[in-house]
């Protein structure tokens, strides 16, 4: 298991999370401004068992996917300093859908997922705003979202989007603080200092899903945690 985290997450994940597998800690410089230079969700698209990965990741971290033998394929644009080019890979991808602001969604993405159920938002930076705990229920902090998805027979909780530490912001989002792997949400920062913690716990308690809170910190987005196991 391979798990790609922001290099400037909390101390205390990463340690936790190294009981569940390698990390592969992302520091960028020079490619995209500072506060999500070192995000997961800024650089890779989670599709099926595959990543899509920007052009311009640099190549330390391509060696390590090799090594880790993950599947892997390379997007069409690169990453760059202002959006649009921050968040041409910042899609959600389910079994079944492809959520994102598909005026914008690199053509990797689109060729990818050419067989599921495209749904368009407005927000780019989906993937930091929406989380799938299963192919059934999901977590935003945008609102726009929550009603498309809603529309599109998706079980949604919608939660408050302040109260999540992003250096260099007012806030982050609820998408950029978690992970999911084992039929468990992964969450960086303890949720009982978030003020729609109770919301989260209930809404996963009734999906029967864990919640594993990672640090004892207020939540912090750092992209996501992408869980990606190796290929045979």
């Amino acid at each position: 298991m391979l798990i790609i985290v922001d290099r400037k997450i909390p101390e205390e994940a990463k340690i936790n999370l190294r009981k569940c597998g390698l990390l592969m800690e992302l520091e960028t410089n020079g490619i995209t401004y500072p506060a999500i230079s070192g995000h997961p969700d800024i650089f890779f698209t989670q599709i099926n068992d595959k990543l899509l990965i920007a052009p311009n990741l640099p190549d330390r971290y391509l060696r390590i996917l090799e090594r880790s033998k993950i599947k892997f394929e390379t997007g069409e644009n690169p990453v760059g300093k202002k959006y649009p080019e921050t968040a041409c890979y910042n899609a959600v991808v389910t079994s079944k859908h492809l959520i994102h602001n598909l005026k914008i969604t690199d053509q990797g993405i689109a060729k990818l997922c050419n067989n599921k159920n495209n749904i368009h938002v407005n927000q780019g930076y989906t993937r930091c705003n929406l989380v799938f705990l299963d192919k059934h229920n999901a977590i935003t902090s945008d609102a726009s979202i929550a009603k498309t998805v809603i529309d599109h027979g998706i079980n949604l909780l919608l939660v408050d989007p302040t109260k999540i530490d992003l250096p260099g912001f007012n806030n982050g989002f609820f998408g950029g603080c978690c992970g999911v792997f084992n039929k468990q949400l992964f969450v960086l920062g303890n949720l009982n200092k978030y003020p729609d913690g109770e919301k989260v716990r209930n809404f996963s308690e009734k999906i029967n899903i864990p919640i594993i809170q990672l640090c004892n910190t207020p939540l912090f987005d750092g992209g996501g945690v992408f869980f990606q196991n190796h290929r045979d």
